[in-house]
């Protein structure tokens, strides 16, 4: 949802800080911004919260800052020094309230509504396991088409970005990785595992990342999301499988999903980042929006720290040359339109409805400034009927899947075709899927293009992808006769595709 309107906005709208961060002045590129913890900080009592605490960056001001945290009855998790960004606990109820009033302090907040004890991720649906006799069938498919992979028969998504061609010229470097923030990869499956990068991957929960081995693993086979969306991005072309969009490159897994309710709360997204840019992953997908707001709302000062400090952890990583890539949203909202209705916030207690205007009120990461916002296709090259849109919202488009758009397939199944754990394979759908299709069209441009920029390199996303331009028909996504959306702008750039559905093929030429 980073669309252009929204950005300038968003340069007016948030504190002052994020305005000078965006020239990525105070970040300098050798630098790490790797936090400092305290032990024992993770067990709460009963009534405490998490927050975000954003200061100047000077360490004098984190300094004093953090005995103001500790005056006030909190405790400091992690302090992220070099994007002044300080996860602490508290059961103060006033907690918020007088760290804001502390000098330095440049916002504060509550990053849930309920104490420490669904998903946000942007799939559409429930997930499809492919059985035994369907992938059978598949394969029988595959091999007559000539296709490497025995599932390869069922990616339509693949044939429909030139992904399959792709593969032959070049399928990607093992010099580039994409890290997955999501709610974990599960590496030990034949498809993953050979690209997988252990070393760049980590369990960020709490705000502080844990690289013991296999802390980025899913929590159950429940947790499908991160591994599914890693197969899109990376599954080798092993004979075995399914392959994905960019199957020579590298994929890593940040799991930032909470193990109790499988939000994605701010403290875990900001370290995911900030683990990112200083281990060297090139291009992170966030097929997800940071819970507990679908969007977060300037004037509201809890949710105006959460914009702040996930957006300077986003830039730092952007300044240290890693792209970050979102998926656009699946509530089928106008991100340019006056008004949208919200009736899911807070998604961690109880929510109340509320209208906001996107223009003011953002989805984090996909509306902060610079980072790739996706909306999703089906089959047909339509958008998909769920997918989120908008003119200067949307960057690009990319398959998704839609359940109403059926492929001529062995499955004749719509939805995207990928990884799941314990070696198994299944449909999903959503803008979810849209995301790490552009992240592995990238991940071959940065192959292509070692040493293009994130702004290159979302430049040179823009410049090889194809715009249908908007439908000439009134668009009815579910064909009950009902106009769903409308299309604005024109051939180059609209609202439901952006600039266009990315091209693997043109990528590696």
């Amino acid at each position: 949802m980073a669309h252009l309107p929204s950005r300038r906005r968003l340069a007016l709208a948030v504190p002052v800080v994020l305005s000078l961060t965006a020239s990525l002045g105070f970040l300098p590129t050798a630098a790490t911004a790797a936090p400092v913890t305290a032990a024992a900080t993770q067990t709460a009592d009963a009534g405490t919260l998490a927050y975000v605490v954003n200061t100047k960056v000077d360490h004098r001001t984190i300094g004093s800052v953090k005995k103001a945290i500790a005056a006030a009855d909190g405790t400091v998790v992690a302090t992220y020094a070099k994007i002044g960004v300080i996860v602490a606990h508290s059961a103060n109820p006033d907690f918020g309230a007088q760290i804001r009033a502390v000098r330095g302090v440049q916002s504060a907040g509550a990053t849930r509504t309920a104490p420490l004890s669904l998903a946000g991720t942007t799939d559409e649906g429930a997930a499809k396991l492919l059985s035994a006799a369907e992938a059978a069938k598949t394969a029988t498919a595959s091999a007559a088409a000539g296709a490497s992979e025995p599932l390869e028969a069922d990616q339509w998504d693949l044939r429909a970005i030139g992904a399959d061609k792709a593969a032959e010229i070049n399928p990607g470097s093992s010099k580039v990785t994409v890290a997955v923030i999501d709610t974990g990869v599960d590496d030990t499956h034949p498809d993953l595992a050979p690209n997988f990068s252990a070393a760049q991957s980590a369990n960020c929960v709490g705000g502080v990342a844990d690289t013991s081995e296999g802390a980025w693993r899913p929590y159950t086979a429940d947790d499908y999301h991160g591994t599914h969306v890693a197969g899109e991005i990376a599954a080798a072309r092993n004979g075995i499988g399914v392959a994905g969009v960019a199957p020579g490159v590298k994929v890593a897994g940040i799991k930032v999903s909470d193990p109790k309710d499988g939000l994605f709360y701010p403290e875990n997204v900001v370290c995911a980042f900030v683990f990112a840019a200083d281990h060297g992953v090139e291009i992170t997908n966030n097929s997800y929006y940071v819970d507990p707001w679908l969007y977060n709302c300037m004037d509201d000062p809890d949710q105006k720290a959460i914009v702040d400090a996930v957006n300077r952890a986003q830039l730092y990583a952007t300044s240290k040359g890693t792209l970050n890539v979102a998926s656009a949203g699946n509530s089928n909202h106008d991100l340019d339109s006056d008004a949208i209705v919200d009736s899911s916030s807070p998604d961690d207690s109880t929510p109340v409805t509320r209208t906001i205007d996107p223009h003011e009120c953002f989805d984090v990461p996909t509306q902060l400034p610079g980072v790739v916002t996706v909306s999703a296709t089906g089959v047909k090259g339509t958008k998909s009927y769920y997918s989120t849109y908008g003119l200067g919202a949307v960057d690009v488009a990319a398959p998704g899947g839609d359940k109403y758009q059926i492929p001529e397939t062995p499955s004749a199944n719509g939805r995207i075709l990928s990884t799941m754990p314990n070696n198994a394979y299944g449909f999903l759908q959503g803008t979810s899927m849209a995301s790490p299709h552009v992240a592995g069209v990238a991940a071959l441009l940065k192959s292509t293009h070692p040493w293009a920029s994130p702004a290159a390199l979302q430049a040179l996303l823009k410049a090889q992808a194809d715009n249908p331009g908007c439908p000439a028909e009134p668009y009815d996504g579910n064909g009950d006769g009902v106009v769903d959306a409308t299309c604005a702008g024109g051939k180059r750039v609209n609202g439901f595709f952006g600039f266009g559905v990315v091209n693997a093929l043109r990528a590696v030429k």
